[in-house]
């Protein structure tokens, strides 16, 4: 297997599909951690109450690393947030060592998930006036189109 000078990190690693048992150790990791969040047992002040969506976790194909994607409620405190966060890494990672059934629970890595983030540039890019003229008018509920015959 051919390897490039990346830090030893295989090219082709990122190309493949997600196996199966990826998906579903990613799964239950975002629901164990959503569990917690909503649980709001956390010590650290800044985690306490603070709502937190997790949207996706993504694990690594040897199950080692995790990469969790969260986003506070609002979109606020963001950094705050992540550097919380990275604080409690380790607890997080005992806590669904206990949660989910695993030998060895994977690191746990927190990133901001920008999905919203970019849904809101589309959704402003679609409602901009050069965009809106091109698109064909709205049909109401009321008006029927007419029948082709």
């Amino acid at each position: 297997m051919a390897r490039k000078s990346g830090g030893g990190r295989d090219e082709d690693a990122a190309k493949r599909p997600k196996s199966s048992r990826q998906l579903r150790v990613g799964e239950e990791l975002r629901h164990a951690l959503a569990r917690l969040f909503e649980r709001g047992e956390m010590r650290d002040p800044e985690l306490r109450d603070v709502s937190i969506t997790v949207t996706q976790v993504d694990v690594s194909p040897d199950l080692v690393n995790a990469t969790a994607y969260v986003m506070p409620l609002g979109g606020a405190d963001r950094d705050r947030l992540l550097a919380a966060m990275k604080r409690a890494a380790p607890y997080l990672r005992g806590q669904c060592a206990r949660m989910v059934e695993l030998r060895h629970a994977p690191e746990l890595r927190f990133r901001i998930d920008t999905s919203f983030d970019y849904a809101g540039k589309i959704d402003s890019l679609l409602r901009s006036p050069n965009v809106a003229r091109d698109l064909p008018a709205p049909v109401a509920p009321d008006e029927e189109e007419p029948a082709a015959g």
